[in-house]
């Protein structure tokens, strides 16, 4: 890239969805910054014991279309994989019990569905669901306070914020009903009813998938795929308005380069986007500065085999009222075949909104929590053979109560603003296939804009 270039568009950020809203814009002359070195933002793969195992997403849903689309349009179709197992387990009553079957947000489809997770007493109290008068919600408000007016505290602190906790690293308490958990927001009356009438499934297609040598490879093969140009390791510093479109200044204050572009597509998060929307879109700077995120860390282990119990499932979560560290443990060898070998990979997750102080502890700790953990919950035996701590600041956005509403004068706000769009996790979903959707949404936006001859010479 030539310093003063101009480009049709300048997608601002290295994500997956930045890297999807540029491939869907690929007949144009199109530019990709990050302040990253590399593409693919929480898409990253590293080796442990040998093995290409991702260190932050490692999976995606495969019921719904663009994931897998995209994956298929970029030429890595043939390197789809499924989860052998996808049964998991939660923390409960001092032993792992086993997530129901067909639970929607950790609402089950019968009350016989929390025996072992449950006391007697808790579970009475979760029947009364079934007899309570009908209840709704018109307008937004707390995960938990939806669902522990039909069937109590316990059913919250025990299955649904875990659950909760596992997506966004976030609380029951704190998250938006119609934003997180949107197929229980519309249940009028009982949930465990509501819940029972949800239509199974269709299919016997898999639920969710990934790709065999790691999502960064996906990442990578959609920039390349693209034909964007990369402009990785700058930092976009400020986003100007011109006559034509927009400036954007990028790197070190010595070192400040400017591109021009007639569109641009921020796909930052929310307090990065916030940042550079500050002269070009202020009212949609000053509700993206409002939305919070969750830090957390990935402590990822290689055991060996004789160290280790029969892993039943693909691993389970740990409710915040436990009072443990980790919230989430993926027993990765056991869920993926390709990552099967002379060790057993395990994933564990640590960190929620709100709790940053265990993420203070050096990395040796982690690893000394995070096999402190298994060694107590599953019961292995000494100690790793390799560890790698990932830690992910600010990685998940927290979906709090009014978060559409701010989502959508967010979007209003923008589009007043001929040729820019935002993506991402941000607004309408933290999986990757949501990503990738808002990616494809944004590029749709900014075609309008740059519908006359290229600015590049």
């Amino acid at each position: 890239m030539r310093a003063g270039a101009g480009y049709d568009v300048v997608v601002i950020g290295a994500g997956i969805a930045g890297l999807a809203a540029a491939h869907a814009l690929s007949d144009l002359d199109v530019l990709v910054i990050d302040g990253a070195k590399q593409v693919g933002g929480k898409l990253r793969t590293s080796a442990v014991a040998g093995l290409a195992v991702d260190e932050g997403a490692e999976t995606f849903l495969a019921r719904v279309p663009e994931a897998i689309d995209l994956v298929t349009r970029v030429g890595l179709g043939a390197e789809l994989v499924h989860p052998t197992t996808t049964s998991a387990a939660v923390w409960a009553r001092g032993g792992l019990r086993p997530i129901p079957r067909g639970t929607v947000f950790g609402v089950p489809r019968s009350v016989r569905s929390f025996d072992g997770i449950l006391r007697p007493d808790e579970i009475a109290r979760a029947g009364l669901d079934l007899v309570l008068p009908p209840t709704g919600s018109e307008g937004d408000e707390s995960v938990r306070s939806f669902v522990q007016r039909r069937l109590g505290a316990a059913v919250v602190d025990r299955l649904v914020d875990p659950l909760l906790g596992g997506v966004y690293a976030g609380r029951a308490e704190e998250l938006s009903v119609r934003a997180t958990a949107p197929q229980l927001a519309g249940i009028r009356g009982s949930l465990i009813r509501g819940v029972a009438r949800t239509p199974a499934p269709s299919t016997d297609a898999p639920v969710f998938a990934t790709v065999r040598a790691g999502l960064a490879t996906f990442a990578a093969a959609v920039a390349s795929a693209s034909g964007a140009d990369l402009l990785l390791g700058r930092l976009v510093r400020r986003l100007e308005r011109t006559p034509d479109g927009f400036r954007v200044v990028h790197g070190p204050t010595p070192d400040e380069q400017v591109v021009e572009a007639r569109a641009v597509v921020v796909a930052v998060p929310a307090v990065a986007a916030s940042r550079l929307l500050r002269e070009v879109a202020p009212a949609a700077a000053g509700e993206l500065g409002s939305i919070d995120a969750a830090s957390m860390a990935i402590v990822t282990t290689a055991w060996r085999r004789s160290d280790l119990p029969e892993l039943a499932g693909s691993g389970y979560l740990v409710p915040a009222v436990s009072g443990r560290p980790v919230k989430a443990v993926t027993f990765a060898s056991a869920k993926w075949a390709h990552l099967h070998g002379d060790v057993a990979v395990v994933r564990c997750s640590i960190g929620r909104y709100g709790d940053t102080a265990v993420l203070h502890r050096d990395d040796a700790e982690l690893v000394a929590l995070a096999a402190d953990e298994l060694r107590e919950t599953v019961g292995f035996r000494r100690a790793p053979v390799e560890a790698r701590v990932t830690r992910w600041g600010g990685a998940l956005p927290q979906y709090a109560v009014g978060h559409l509403d701010r989502v959508r004068r967010i979007r209003d706000a923008v589009s007043a603003v001929p040729g820019l769009a935002v993506c991402g996790a941000t607004y309408e979903g933290v999986g990757i296939p949501a990503c990738i959707r808002t990616g494809q949404h944004a590029a749709a936006q900014v075609r309008a804009r740059i519908a006359g001859p290229t600015l590049r010479p």
